[in-house]
């Protein structure tokens, strides 16, 4: 990743005078549960910088958000993202306690998070999911609730409540969610341009197995597209015709980490590298791909005027081009505390802190003025992983 200066470039404000020179503005957002408080914060601070995406795209919680952020009116997402987020955070008053508990070090704290995770794995999370009763083992094969521990029909009415499809549908701002079909293992997605998409699109993406139950649609079952795939970036990427793009990736998995030291560690570790994006090597690919899609533009602009009509010259005219990309990467990094069960932990603390570490990051990304500048000559391709210099 290409690493920003710090010092002397940065602005002292995150809001941007203009709309950057770009086509399309894409937010691309990864699936990991109770971290997707993090991508809120996030979308706060682009929307007091007036960076409204013209495309955003999800995977499990990620499609959550990105369904909010799409089914909204601009000026009514960040509070509809609050409504959900405090929702589903929302807990008795005798459980409430832990989250006003003083706290003195990080072990203390870790016993309060895997206590409130203890807690969602009784109880779920209001009006998100919530367990079976009685279990799926005491169900017949093959009877409804026999395949899920919980039921996650709560979640359709917080989605119809907080969301307007009619709006998804109408194409103001386009979405995509991924999901993996049951039978025949192939990803797909659930894309605006060619589907008509509903509550069901965005509970299938987040059908994560044995936890949720598959979600059917036209008689096809769907589960969590992180099974194959945790991040969108690659099918925006990829998409046709190419536009001009500044993207956020809003990670909740980090690819690097330290080597474990316990058991726990390992665990930890294990899932960090199961559900984080390559986006190294994803944009290391693309930028090959464009560096070469840009000598065929240049070369194809040399021939005469004879060879460029030829059915060989159309064929690579189809495939060349002088786009321009920048992928701003934004990854929550957990805190030693989190431990396995920081996807789990719904307590509505843990949530305000993931929230308030997405937007400050966010805010110390724009200040960084060379993000939103679109890249000259080379691939036409520039990658952003900004430095932190510690949370304000």
């Amino acid at each position: 990743m290409q690493m920003a200066a710090p010092g002397p470039s940065k602005k002292k404000t995150h809001v941007c005078g203009e709309r950057p020179p770009f086509e399309r503005i894409a937010l691309i957002l990864q699936g990991g549960g109770a971290l997707g408080s993090y991508q809120a914060g996030v979308y706060q601070a682009l929307a007091e910088a007036d960076l409204h995406p013209d495309w955003v795209s999800g995977i499990s919680i990620g499609a959550v958000n990105a369904a909010i952020i799409a089914g909204n009116a601009p000026e009514d997402r960040v509070a509809r993202l609050r409504d959900f987020w405090e929702t589903i955070t929302e807990t008795p008053a005798n459980v409430a306690l832990f989250d006003n508990f003083p706290i003195h070090g990080d072990m203390m704290r870790s016993f309060i998070n895997q206590t409130r995770a203890m807690g969602t794995i009784f109880n779920g999370a209001p009006e998100f999911f919530e367990p079976r009763m009685p279990p799926p083992f005491a169900l017949p094969k093959g009877s409804p609730g026999a395949s899920s521990f919980y039921d996650t029909s709560p979640l359709l009415a917080t989605l119809d409540r907080l969301v307007d499809f009619g709006r998804i549908n109408a194409g103001t701002t386009r979405l995509s969610v991924g999901a993996v079909n049951v039978e025949s293992g192939n990803f797909v997605y659930f894309d605006t341009p060619t589907h008509h998409i509903d509550a069901r699109h965005i509970m299938a993406s987040g059908a994560l197995p044995p936890g949720f139950p598959a979600v059917e649609i036209d008689g096809e079952s769907y589960w969590d597209g992180g099974i194959v795939s945790n991040t969108p970036l690659q099918w925006v990427l990829d998409s046709v015709p190419r536009h001009d793009t500044l993207a956020f990736q809003v990670d909740l998995w980090s690819a690097t980490g330290e080597l474990p030291r316990d058991v726990t560690g390992v665990l930890v570790r294990a899932k960090d590298i199961q559900y984080s994006s390559r986006t190294r090597a994803a944009t290391d690919q693309f930028k090959r791909l464009q560096k070469l899609r840009g000598a065929i533009r240049s070369l194809l602009e040399k021939l005469p005027e004879d060879v460029k009509d030829s059915p060989e010259a159309r064929a690579l005219a189809a495939e060349g081009d002088h786009k321009r990309y920048n992928i701003i990467q934004l990854i929550y990094h957990a805190r030693n505390y989190e431990g396995t069960s920081k996807d789990f932990e719904f307590s509505r603390r843990t949530m305000e802190e993931h929230w308030s570490a997405g937007y400050h990051d966010a805010v110390r990304t724009l200040r960084h003025p060379e993000v939103l500048i679109p890249p000259q000559g080379g691939s036409g391709v520039r990658t952003f992983d900004i430095a932190r210099d510690g949370r304000e």
